[in-house]
């Protein structure tokens, strides 16, 4: 009697080819298939591409920062490894461990103020001329 019910429960009980269509179980996992395609692997692609391409376009002369954190400057370009200049000493680091390219002037460009009289309060205060003596 209680293996009667638990079949029914499984559906043992319905007639065959008959109930609920089988395209429409499909469908739940159809969606979280496409929402994790645009949530996740997309995405991940994408910034993946832009590395490479990043990787690709290193060239002598440019700032980097490795992927342990050391920033360097590349001294020469080979096939897969780069001569990282870090001053008194030069490293030789694969391609591959390079995490991003830095543009020096790009910083320099932040730190300016937006207008003029915000750079004229600036020099006033790098100055001590902000009237407090």
């Amino acid at each position: 009697m209680l293996w009667t019910n638990v079949a029914y429960a499984m559906g043992a009980g319905q007639p065959a080819g008959g109930g609920a269509n089988p395209i429409a179980s499909f469908v739940p996992l159809i969606l979280m298939f496409a929402i994790f395609y645009f949530l996740l692997i997309r995405p991940q692609q994408k910034k993946a591409k832009e590395h490479k391409a990043m990787l690709a376009s290193i060239k002598k002369g440019d700032n980097v920062v490795t992927a342990g954190g050391i920033y360097a400057r590349v001294f020469e370009v080979q096939e897969d490894v780069l001569v990282l200049d870090l001053g008194e000493t030069k490293v030789r680091v694969g391609r591959s461990f390079v995490s991003a390219v830095i543009d020096p002037k790009a910083k320099k460009e932040e730190k300016k103020p937006a207008d003029k009289k915000a750079a004229k309060d600036a020099d006033k205060k790098e100055n001590g001329k902000d009237g407090q003596n």
